[in-house]
């Protein structure tokens, strides 16, 4: 398989099962040539919420990618952190930005505001109280801030509020434009995350209508399976290349040491 895996998670961030040596066995065993690590962050405050390593944990984790990359070195394995985003935490994301060479930072929306995060199913009631399309448009406000900062390399899970089957009408794609737009002037990269094939919306982050629209405007994509099991490294990978290709993609980038490396999409995966 010739695409890269850049989101996977491990043990530390609380929902989550394996080390990144389980990760690395899996690949091989399903012909993965490279994968990254992209567990989620620590906060400034430990126990921000359930799922999320803690600050002293941050040193673990770096290790044990390293131990994988010095145990599998038929592997390409790259090191990379998922970074929440909310408005007030730019010093924060710049200080664990300059820890570690990182090979991508992926930025991420979870919290539309404070004490509610989207995705997370111990909350989904609260979807009951909310206007959807008004979640969409704060999700989109604070995702647009997020690839602005030009602090990301890669923004994950960039249509996320559909997770439990609360899509966005047809005719309201212009709530995409203005994070398509910051996207396109930061140079940021957004993945095709197929986690969401394995969730109540059963497709791709981005689904085709926003992936076309990002193609419009030339934002480079990666790829990633959001796996918290070993077992699902790269799951529905042929499903998001045949994505990319049906919205007129032809490359996508990999990473190393922050710097995207374009590469050909094939005709076929």
């Amino acid at each position: 398989m010739t695409l890269p895996d850049y989101h996977l998670h491990t043990r530390l961030c609380r929902h989550a099962e394996g080390e990144p040596r389980d990760y690395a066995d899996c690949a091989v065993r399903v012909g993965l040539r490279e994968i990254g690590f992209s567990d989620h962050a620590p906060m400034p405050r430990d126990n921000y919420d359930n799922w999320r390593m803690n600050q002293n944990q941050l040193d673990e984790y770096v290790e044990w990618v390293r131990r994988a990359q010095r145990d599998y070195p038929q592997l390409t394995i790259r090191l990379g952190l998922e970074l929440d985003y909310l408005p007030g935490l730019e010093s924060w994301i710049a200080e664990l930005a300059g820890r570690y060479p990182w090979d991508y930072l992926i930025g991420s929306v979870h919290y539309v505001r404070a004490g509610w995060d989207v995705d997370n199913p111990e909350k989904r009631a609260q979807w009951d109280r909310e206007e959807p399309r008004e979640v969409w448009a704060a999700y989109f406000e604070r995702l647009t801030q997020a690839a602005e900062t030009r602090m990301f390399d890669i923004i994950g899970h960039a249509d996320l509020p559909k997770k439990f089957g609360h899509f966005l009408k047809q005719g309201d794609e212009e709530i995409y434009r203005p994070f398509l737009r910051a996207a396109r002037r930061s140079g940021v990269a957004i993945e095709l995350n197929t986690g969401g094939l394995r969730k109540e919306c059963a497709e791709i982050y981005p689904g085709k209508r926003f992936l076309a629209l990002a193609w419009s405007e030339r934002i480079p994509i990666t790829f990633g399976s959001d796996a918290h099991l070993p077992t699902e490294v790269g799951l529905g990978f042929s499903e998001a290349h045949r994505l990319a290709r049906a919205c007129g993609y032809t490359q996508f980038c990999r990473w190393a040491g922050r710097a995207a490396l374009p590469e050909s999409l094939s005709p076929t995966e």
